[in-house]
């Protein structure tokens, strides 16, 4: 046990016999830290108001100087300060006549306290709560974080997130932008008549997305059963049931690498809109994300990383064809076989993975080999082949095609949407390609969903469904580099442990 824990223990057995807690069952405090410093504003330099105030928080910081003491006393809504005086505290409390003594030694950086006093403005313009009472709420065992330095450790603190959050304004405003944006989604989707509905976390056949589940087994009926990759074939179903516009917001669980833009556990919204098609899905999106915005910066106009980005709608629309073209001077509409596209590929220097075996799917090579990284602002790209969107539907003119779109905003995916494919028949056609690449080895093709099949084939009306990423709008919308900056407890590998 380290002596400062060890100091810090024998401080809360003291306040203990002080009848001090340690550890209060509650507090009432009349006002927050954030309204006290807008309500009285007002107040000049020197002067008292007669208005007793309760407030409670964390202590930050400390100056004791003889029979005066300051600290810094933090909430939610911000910091105020807390003027100890001697004098005051012996005049308020004559019963206790070491209550300056006992707040200014017994009281660590990190404690919870609650307090009660008058407002007064010091001579410097500092807003204080001149303390009268006060009461021990939490005693805090172990030291803060240096107040000027933080974590510096990067690691350390998506490991310790509680330390990140009491030392740092900063991350605390990105969470709380973050709660803002689901709350604006939320909003925004039920004010136009979406249904927000959950479906099943656990399931028996993984689909949705071209992804690798996570496996479990559930004991009690032995099932082996996979975390969702996706909420997308239960939420059709629901359109089939009658239900012409439903959403989920939750969590979507997906066994791959941890990155700047992955997390094997992370947040999306899926909406589905019946009578709908992937157009009216890119004006959904438009709309939906320049009014979080909106909500969350205060603008569709904002700053990323440097970069100014225009969240304004309309925004660029372009096939995947023509930004390919457009970025290698390759017309893969000219391509007769996948072995001519896989040869003018090399000679540009591109990689041609051994999985990709067709035309199409070396298309989609090319667009995140040369294109994917350089779309910064908003843009549409749309018209994807086939063989990569095994839930769209058939482009209506345009063969091999289907009616999708990915947007990407700083050179990220950030949505990804469909005219959704309603034909059962050639669904069962497209998720047996899918199973068959799976037994090949491709882990992240989807199986056959016989359930999902059996409900359309019970008819599904026009519809259009759209796929958001939280997170990684969040990154956008709170200017955070990394995804891990914006989900409060991200996946992170074991520390490794030191030996005794």
């Amino acid at each position: 046990m380290s002596e400062l824990r060890e100091t810090r223990l024998e401080k809360a057995r003291t306040l203990a016999e002080l009848g001090q807690g340690p550890y209060a069952l509650g507090f009432a405090p009349s006002h927050r830290h954030g309204e006290l410093q807008l309500a009285h504003a007002d107040l000049p330099n020197g002067e008292e108001r007669d208005l007793t105030v309760a407030v409670a928080g964390r202590v930050m910081t400390r100056r004791v100087m003889g029979k005066l003491a300051f600290f810094t006393l933090t909430d939610e809504t911000g910091p105020i300060q807390l003027y100890l005086e001697k004098a005051t505290l012996e005049a308020s409390l004559p019963d206790q006549p070491e209550a300056f003594s006992q707040l200014t030694t017994l009281v660590d950086a990190g404690d919870w306290i609650g307090v009660e006093g008058s407002l007064r403005r010091t001579d410097r313009g500092e807003l204080s709560v001149k303390v009268k009472r006060w009461q021990m709420l939490s005693k805090s065992l172990q030291p803060l974080p240096d107040k000027w330095h933080g974590l510096a450790d990067v690691e350390k603190r998506y490991r310790q997130r509680h330390l990140d959050l009491i030392v740092s304004p900063d991350t605390r405003e990105t969470f709380r932008r973050r709660a803002v944006l689901v709350s604006a989604i939320r909003r925004w989707l039920d004010e136009r008549g979406f249904l927000e509905i959950e479906t099943p976390v656990l399931q028996s056949v993984p689909g949705g997305a071209d992804a690798r589940p996570f496996e479990t087994h559930h004991n009690a009926l032995d099932l082996p059963l996979t975390l969702r990759i996706a909420t997308e074939l239960h939420l059709k179903r629901l359109v089939v049931g009658g239900f012409e516009r439903v959403y989920e917001l939750g969590r979507i669980f997906r066994n791959e690498g941890v990155s700047t833009r992955h997390n094997p556990e992370f947040t999306s919204v899926e909406v589905y809109q019946a009578y709908a098609d992937y157009v009216a899905m890119m004006a959904l999106t438009e709309q939906l994300i320049a009014h979080v915005s909106q909500q969350v910066c205060g603008d569709t106009r904002l700053t990323y990383q440097g970069t100014a980005i225009d969240l304004t709608p309309p925004w660029r629309r372009a096939t995947m064809h023509e930004l390919v073209e457009e970025a290698t001077g390759l017309d893969f509409t000219s391509f007769s076989s996948r072995d001519q596209a896989a040869a003018a590929m090399e000679a540009r220097g591109l990689e041609v993975p051994a999985l990709a075996d067709s035309i199409g799917r070396l298309l989609v090579e090319a667009f995140e080999q040369r294109v994917e990284a350089d779309l910064i602002q908003p843009t549409f790209v749309i018209d994807y082949p086939v063989e990569n969107s095994p839930l769209a539907r058939a482009h209506r003119s345009k063969p091999g095609m289907v009616e999708r779109f990915e947007l990407f905003i700083v050179g990220r995916e950030t949505a990804n949407a469909f005219s959704e494919l309603i034909d059962p028949v050639d669904q069962r056609k497209r998720l047996e390609q899918q199973q068959e690449r799976r037994a090949a080895g491709d882990l992240e093709a989807q199986g056959v969903d016989e359930d999902f099949l059996q409900a359309l084939e019970v008819g599904m009306p026009p519809t259009g469904g759209l796929g958001i990423g939280i997170d990684r709008l969040a990154m956008l919308l709170t200017d955070s580099a990394s995804i891990r900056d914006v989900i409060a407890f991200p996946l992170l590998r074991p520390e490794p442990r030191t030996e005794v």
